[in-house]
């Protein structure tokens, strides 16, 4: 058995990687904010993946102690971590210059903090068993400056620099990281968009990539996951 922890997995991208990891026979723990959506999920993936465990833990990943709370629970059930996918995170378009006031350190909370965190409380089981993948869910606005991109550009280049530093430390302890950046995906944050949807990329794409990189021989990494959909950014 394989285990896995994935932050922000009620909807979206983190839904469909969940559902990709059970489908390849992983037992997995989850979080979200609300309960009741994870205890629907549990319930559905329960009865179609027999045999696996499905833990669920109720967590703001804006807030320290709930991310390691939920890491605390997923490691003393679960006896080693396979794959961890920091995938919580929010989005708010805008302008530096007009902003709310605490803008930046509530989108840096949850875009990068809960996945520093979350980290440093995984790797210790991680290094000892001396493998693991970590994938963090970046963006393209990793990589440009977009117009209203505002602080949540900013949590995001912060994203992708942690992975970089993080892979190049853990060289060592064989274990690898991976930055994924999507471009426009099909999510609730796109909600209201009067676009049609054959101009985003699909969330199973994202799981579909994610698995590709983690299958690859133990001595290959994939650095980076840059994904747009075929017509260009929105």
């Amino acid at each position: 058995m394989r285990y896995a922890i994935i932050t922000g997995a009620t909807q979206g991208i983190g839904k469909a990687i969940t559902e990709k990891l059970l489908t390849e026979g992983f037992s997995v723990a989850i979080c979200a904010r609300t309960l009741s959506d994870l205890e629907a999920l549990r319930a559905e993936w329960t009865s179609k993946y027999q045999g696996q465990q499905i833990l669920i833990y109720a967590a703001d990943m804006g807030k320290t102690d709930d991310v390691k709370a939920f890491a605390e629970y997923a490691l003393k059930t679960f006896p080693a971590i396979d794959i961890l996918v920091n995938n919580a995170g929010t989005f708010f378009p805008g302008k530096l210059a007009d902003e709310a006031e605490g803008h930046l350190e509530t989108l840096m909370s949850v875009n990068l903090y809960s996945a520093y965190h979350i980290t440093r409380s995984v790797l210790p089981t991680m290094k000892q068993a001396h493998k693991g993948h970590i994938f963090n869910m970046c963006s393209v606005a990793s990589l440009k400056s977009y117009p209203n991109g505002g602080s949540y550009g900013i949590t995001k280049y912060a994203l992708l620099g942690f992975s970089e530093n993080l892979r190049e430390e853990l060289i060592p302890d064989n274990i690898k990281v991976t930055a994924i950046c999507p471009g426009a995906t099909y999510t609730n944050s796109w909600s209201g968009a009067r676009l049609p949807q054959e101009r985003f990329i699909q969330v199973e794409d994202i799981a579909s990539a994610l698995w590709s990189a983690y299958v690859l021989s133990e001595q290959a990494v994939v650095e980076t996951i840059v994904i747009r959909p075929l017509k260009g950014d929105l």
